[in-house]
């Protein structure tokens, strides 16, 4: 069997042959392309040449590109893992030509590798061609055609016209498109699947797609020649791969199998033996970690948020088909491994970022395995009542409940509900979606947003006003217009020095002097693009002269300058120290001290946190100029500058430079070199989400009154316990473990106290019926004294319910033990109990039928948890 490595270079070596230009395969995520989501074709990383907006040094391309495709004409999320060739991740196979040879070549290359150097049987393959189409006044390409009769020796039988839908490629609305041919194998085993050309049936597939480009598609519809032609072709790797491989799926391909056996000895399940549904499951898992691994080590990280949120999707997906695997816990991180290996010669980037994929991947697992068999058991009560309802839709409120509380994506739901023979009302979810936007966008309003705009009082006519506060903290200038609110003056200069809250950082402060009044700003903020001073009046003041002098308060602008630019600085530590995923996911840049949200899916180890500070603090030694300068947004990103979280862009950016280190678009006020910062220290770093970290830190004379009163901390710390500096630490220590072995001695007094009761305890049951219910509560009691105590009730007495309550700190916790002749007999069981018992007092819990635990949120409600157990018992 020709390995799939030896077919993908194949591939490259046959174009290479014809002097085409090996080019590496683009990342999955178009980050520089807003009309496509992922990476989907070979041709994505071409599309400026056939715009006519980019060129290459070279006329002729081959690659293998790695493409992601979730939706679409041929490839439903729902038929990948269960049928043998839709994925969500393939490779796409290609050659190019950019105004250089066109059709002969095209259908004459294609026919040689695949019947001469790979030697597919000619009698299987057919090859289409555009039929034409009346609406666009286009005949069929009937050159394809004569040139597939002329330089192959394919049956003249097996070339077919299809119509426009099948064959004939368009970019988008408008833009470069042409006729296609598209070349087939029948796989029937009597070579009888002609009449099955795409009629969408895996036995007789695509395997190529040879485009033609030769028109434009104009605004109005219309098609216009282009002066230059171009080809752009595309073969499924996964397929062709089986083909040669002469395998009936892609999945028993050596690009899955290895893949496979890893999952099945995670599971402990046997592929090859295993029936229809477990096979599906695996080939789900197979597919979409494959999926991840690539998507992830291409720059994209599970969230929320577009691409993010079909990541998490896919992950979910997976995990949920975990299930069916019996597996409950994270499991599919492990499987990335296999990926690697399998793709790594021809893709290094998942070699290098394997174990980042692994943490990432694990991290979403954990949290989604949290809810996710609680989001079972929500799903199967809603199935439960729709169909007592007699019915088969499960409510669009129901789904969205599922997604907004579980995490579960409705397509998932969707899934689950189909297994039942079920579906989702699918209109409702998206109205419970629309209403919760709506919500988040009312919440999210500024009050000052909100103001109407008719109670402006207007002193000085302006055209626009602007913001000179980068050169001036103190001008003359004039007001444009104020408002009263609140009893708030809020002003407009037609020139502000006032720095308005935007990117993280907060507005300035100051004053403003006008003739007879002072008003103190106390906040400046962004109204429809305008700069707006919040202002408190200084006595009663009347404004009737516009002429004023804004002064900011530099006590307040300049530390918030050294925390500017040291976030800067630390973005760039962060990116050098944990690897180019970490992304800025949020800030606040304040006077005091800084806050800096970013990705990263696992705590920063201590030696990581001190290299970070290290690199900070040397590059505000070596006082590196701190430039900026104003340059087209394109041309911003193809220098590498990052962008700041949930800034919007014109096409006219401010990009700023501390070279070499850090270039970023930023519209904030910064120091003119990074010597004027003083020193760095990071004071916290904690996790505020999954897959995203915060650190908080200090700057300039605020960094140092830290370490000062750290210093003052550890003198009087070494002084009280009689030791050296350098000891303070291990000394600390010892004392920990001391106390910590006093508490263990406490607890072994209190068990043998409390199970020596265990007799007193039993001799104060109360009869309920032929049980004897042991009720007793305790306070600030361990959890696991109150089991020993209920397996020492077991052990020594029978018919027996012991059912202790713990009070700790406002809360209760429930630990039930039942002996066994009840179980047997009467089939009462302590997980029943205490889970029914918990929800009369708003908690939950369970467990085996021997032994339980649960909590609650307030003992009010325990005289009906008592009721509830006695009339349980006695029932």
């Amino acid at each position: 069997m020709k390995p799939s490595k030896e077919i993908r270079q194949e591939f490259i070596d046959f174009f290479k042959k014809y002097d085409h230009t090996f080019v590496p395969s683009s990342p999955v995520i178009a980050h520089d392309d807003p009309t496509l989501m992922f990476t989907n074709a070979g041709m994505n990383q071409f599309k400026d040449v056939f715009l006519e907006t980019g060129t290459r040094p070279y006329k002729r391309a081959a690659n293998s590109q790695k493409c992601i495709r979730v939706s679409g004409k041929h490839n439903d999320l729902e038929e990948v893992g269960h049928d043998n060739y839709h994925h969500t991740y393939f490779e796409m196979l290609g050659n190019w030509s950019f105004g250089d040879y066109f059709k002969k070549e095209a259908i004459e290359w294609a026919w040689e590798l695949l019947t001469e150097v790979w030697g597919i049987p000619k009698e299987r393959l057919y090859a289409t061609v555009f039929g034409g189409d009346e609406g666009d006044g286009l005949e069929a390409d009937v050159e394809a055609e004569n040139l597939w009769k002329e330089v192959t020796d394919i049956d003249p039988s097996h070339i077919i016209r299809c119509d426009k839908k099948d064959n004939f490629w368009e970019m988008g609305e408008t833009g470069p498109c042409g006729p296609c041919s598209e070349i087939h194998i029948d796989m029937t085993d009597d070579l009888s699947g002609g009449p099955l050309v795409n009629a969408d049936d895996e036995r007789v597939i695509e395997i190529w797609n040879l485009v033609f480009i030769q028109y434009n598609r104009e605004k109005g519809g219309g098609l216009k020649k282009l002066p230059a032609q171009h080809v752009d072709t595309g073969m499924g790797f996964e397929r062709i791969v089986r083909i040669l491989q002469n395998v009936t799926s892609n999945y028993d391909t050596d690009i899955f199998t290895p893949i496979l056996h890893a999952i099945g000895k995670e599971v402990g399940i046997d592929y090859k033996s295993a029936d229809k549904e477990i096979k599906a499951a695996f080939q789900v898992v197979a597919d979409h970690v494959r999926m991840l691994t690539f998507s992830i080590t291409d720059g994209e990280l599970p969230s929320n948020e577009t691409r993010g949120y079909v990541l998490r999707r896919i992950l979910r997906r997976a995990a949920r088909y975990g299930r069916k695997l019996n597996m409950s816990e994270p499991f599919i991180y492990k499987i990335v491994d296999a990926v690697v290996d399998v793709n790594g010669d021809a893709f290094p980037e998942v070699v290098q970022r394997a174990s980042f994929v692994k943490d990432v991947i694990k991290s979403e697992e954990e949290s989604f395995n949290k809810t996710l068999d609680r989001g079972i058991d929500l799903f199967n009560d809603i199935v439960k009542q729709v169909k007592d309802s007699n019915k088969d839709i499960i409510p669009g409120v129901e789904a969205f409940k599922l997604y907004d509380t579980f995490g579960f994506p409705v397509d998932l739901t969707r899934v689950m509900a189909e297994e039942l023979q079920m579906s989702v009302d699918k209109a409702g979810f998206e109205t419970e979606m629309t209403q919760q936007r709506e919500r988040a966008r009312q919440a999210g309003k500024f009050k000052l947003e909100d103001e109407s705009a008719d109670d402006w009082i207007e002193l000085t006519p302006a055209a626009e006003t602007s913001f000179n506060g980068y050169e001036e903290t103190d001008l003359e200038t004039e007001i444009n217009k104020y408002a009263i609110r609140d009893g708030q003056y809020h002003v407009v200069l037609t020139v502000t020095p006032f720095y308005a809250e935007s990117g993280g950082q907060v507005g300035d402060i100051g004053k403003i002097v006008g003739e007879g009044f002072e008003l103190e700003v106390v906040d400046t903020r962004k109204q429809n693009g305008e700069s707006v001073s919040i202002c408190n009046a200084k006595g009663d003041i009347e404004l009737k002269n516009a002429n004023v002098r804004a002064i900011v308060d530099l006590d307040w602008r300049t530390p918030t300058t050294y925390n500017h630019t040291a976030t800067h600085l630390l973005q760039a530590a962060l990116q050098e120290v944990l690897g180019n995923h970490v992304r800025q996911a949020g800030s606040l840049v304040a006077p005091d001290y800084l806050r800096f949200d970013f990705t990263h899916f696992k705590k920063i180890e201590r030696d990581e946190l001190e290299q970070i500070e290290w690199l900070v603090n040397e590059k505000i030694q070596e006082n590196l100029a701190v430039t900026y300068e104003y340059t087209k947004h394109a041309e911003a990103k193809e220098r590498g500058a990052m962008a700041l979280f949930g800034e919007k862009y014109g096409d006219i950016v401010r990009v700023v430079s501390i070279e070499p280190f850090s270039l970023e678009l930023c519209g904030g006020c910064h120091v003119k070199a990074t010597g004027q910062i003083g020193s760095f220290v990071i004071t916290q770093e904690s996790s505020i989400a999954s897959g995203v970290r915060r650190i908080e830190a200090l700057t300039g004379p605020k960094a140092v009154q830290f370490m000062t009163g750290n210093r003052d901390v550890v003198s009087h710390l070494t002084q009280l316990l009689n030791v050296p500096g350098d000891n303070l630490a291990q000394r600390v220590q010892e004392l920990l473990d001391q106390n910590r072995s006093l508490e263990k001695e406490l607890q072994k007094i209190q068990a043998q106290e409390v199970l020596q009761r265990s007799d007193d305890f039993l001799g104060k049951a109360e009869s309920v019926g032929d049980v004897s219910l042991v009720l007793e509560e305790f306070n600030d009691m361990e959890v696991d004294l109150l089991k020993q105590l209920g397996d020492k009730l077991r052990q020594t007495a029978k018919s027996t319910v012991g059912f202790f309550v713990n009070h700790n700190d406002g809360r209760v916790n429930f630990v039930c033990a039942v002996t066994d002749d009840l179980i047997k007999d009467k089939g009462i069981k302590a997980g029943d109990l205490v889970r029914d018992a918990a929800k009369l007092a708003g908690g939950g819990g369970g467990g085996r039928p021997h032994l339980a635990t649960a909590g609650a949120k307030s003992a009010d409600k325990l005289p009906d948890v008592y009721a509830f157990l006695r009339e349980k018992l006695a029932g």
